[in-house]
């Protein structure tokens, strides 16, 4: 007597499942522009590897005769999946059975998904799509009571944000319960004009006032610019595509070693236009972007959180096949100034490479933190000296190459000044504690006033200051370890890279 009967039937409860919610709904979903939840499992990982956990968890209407007549599939599907070779854990809400939200959904299964992450050290992806929570107020009538909220599981997703690389896409409007899960991640991502993002919606919002649409109150244009999401792209495709680069350059877990890849830039290549990247004129910008790319391997770098904290680059590159977090000063915004923001963010991504074992290259041209009122009124030096405490607790090797300007507290923060300093300067490198154009007037104050001529006697002590200023000086009293040739920035950083991974990881 075999099982044959039983067999069958679970075929055609995988069947049902399968359908997600219905025909017209799945054809609703792609109406408006969005892929299904399978078909976005199938697309993010690598071809056949998705094995689906609880495909029949679900709802079952049953006929008279205790027959399966029906089965309404939960709205969350979960599984192993491979991601270049690599095993993951991919979930994905289903947004055509009851809008994504949480009483469509079995708790449990949200809990074994972050429970798998975290006890098999795989990296997790959520790609949300609904609101996850407690459904609407009218649940309440149908239920028959009311209770305090509580989130089944959460402590799962904050021990996964302690130990393997969350990534979380989302793929239409989130809210509530949904917005959460997208912002406890190490990266998330939002698709400009398909997804919204807020703690309540449109219709919410408008009790207490603000009257906006969905775009205005939770578009990628905002999130974006407020650190609450790291970036955006044009489509599903392109997201999958960046989650996939961002995890290839992280280990599993804590516990793991991130991956060399081959490499076929030479770390001896010398880039001539380095030489030239940076003007003599004080206050003429360049662009450190050119400059990372020369540096690091040949299309390596992956930028995160480009359109918020903007006087910092966060990036992922690799050296010579070595991977490393790139912190790096942008001159283009506030002059490379940090402010509230830019802190933020510089703390956010030092404290993420150094949870993962990553190696950190700081390209320095940062004149200080922010000044004036607004700067005050944003909290900027807390947050600055937040980022900086956050550099002087990483444990990672860190090299810094100090591209041009460096001062006061913030250009202290470039680096543990207590630890060996693997720190270099370009010949237009220019430090101190005070810049010497906003501060000379104030320290010669008196002798100013006292002279015959001040605008000629004023000229005359820069033209002394700037003999002083020379970074030579510096060197002459090993106050920075070497000057070195830009060119020669690329070799010395691969050097660099291949000495710190031989200790990174291995406590």
């Amino acid at each position: 007597m075999s099982w044959e009967k039983e067999v069958a039937e679970l075929a055609a409860r995988r069947a049902m499942a399968e359908k997600m919610g219905g025909a017209e709904k799945v054809a609703r979903q792609h109406s408006r522009g969005k892929m299904d939840a399978r078909a976005r499992l199938a697309a993010i990982v690598d071809a056949g590897s998705f094995r689906e956990i609880g495909q029949i968890a679900g709802r079952g209407t049953y006929g008279p005769d205790g027959e399966l007549e029906d089965l309404a599939a939960s709205n969350f599907i979960f599984g192993r999946a491979n991601i270049d070779g690599r095993p993951v854990v991919a979930s994905a809400d289903d947004f055509t059975v009851r809008g994504g939200a949480a009483d469509a959904a079995l708790h449990r299964k949200f809990i074994q998904c972050e429970a798998m992450a975290h006890e098999y050290r795989l990296p997790l992806i959520r790609m949300i799509d609904g609101t996850g929570g407690g459904g609407s107020v009218k649940t309440l009538e149908d239920m028959g009571y009311t209770y305090i909220p509580h989130v089944p599981g959460w402590d799962q997703i904050i021990a996964n944000l302690d130990t393997v690389p969350v990534v979380a896409l989302a793929l239409g409007p989130t809210a509530g319960l949904g917005a959460a899960r997208v912002v406890a991640s190490h990266y998330s991502l939002m698709v400009r004009g398909l997804s919204q993002l807020f703690a309540a919606g449109p219709a919410v919002a408008a009790a207490i006032g603000d009257t906006l649409d969905r775009e205005e109150l939770g578009g990628s244009d905002v999130h974006t610019r407020n650190g609450v999401v790291d970036d955006e792209v044009a489509s599903e495709a392109e997201a999958f595509a960046r989650a996939r680069r961002f995890l290839s350059y992280l280990p599993s877990s804590i516990h793991d070693r991130a991956v060399r890849t081959k490499n076929r830039d030479p770390a001896g290549r010398r880039e001539e236009a380095l030489l030239s990247a940076v003007p003599r004129e004080a206050k003429q910008v360049y662009s450190m972007r050119r400059i990372a790319e020369a540096v690091f391997d040949k299309g390596s770098v992956f930028e995160m959180g480009a359109r918020w904290g903007r006087a910092v680059i966060t990036a992922f590159a690799r050296l010579d096949g070595w991977p490393v977090a790139v912190l790096a000063s942008d001159p283009t915004y506030l002059g490379g100034s940090w402010d509230a923001k830019t802190s933020e963010k510089a703390e956010r991504f030092v404290k993420l490479a150094d949870q993962f074992h990553l190696p950190i290259v700081h390209l320095v041209d940062n004149p200080g933190f922010m000044i004036g009122g607004e700067a005050e009124r944003t909290g900027t030096i807390r947050y600055g000296v937040q980022a900086m405490n956050a550099i002087y607790r990483a444990s990672v090797p860190l090299a810094s190459v100090v591209v041009r300007r460096a001062y006061g507290i913030a250009g202290s923060a470039m680096s543990n000044a207590e630890r060996f300093q693997y720190r270099f300067a370009w010949p237009s490198g220019d430090w101190g504690s005070l810049p010497i154009e906003g501060g000379v007037e104030v320290a010669y104050k008196s002798e100013l006033e006292a002279a015959e001529d001040p605008a000629a006697h004023l000229e005359a002590i820069r033209e002394r200051l700037n003999r002083v200023r020379s970074p030579f000086r510096t060197a002459e009293k090993f106050g920075v370890e070497d000057i070195i040739d830009p060119r020669d920035t690329r070799p010395l950083l691969c050097e660099f890279a291949e000495l710190a991974w031989r200790v990174v990881g291995r406590d």
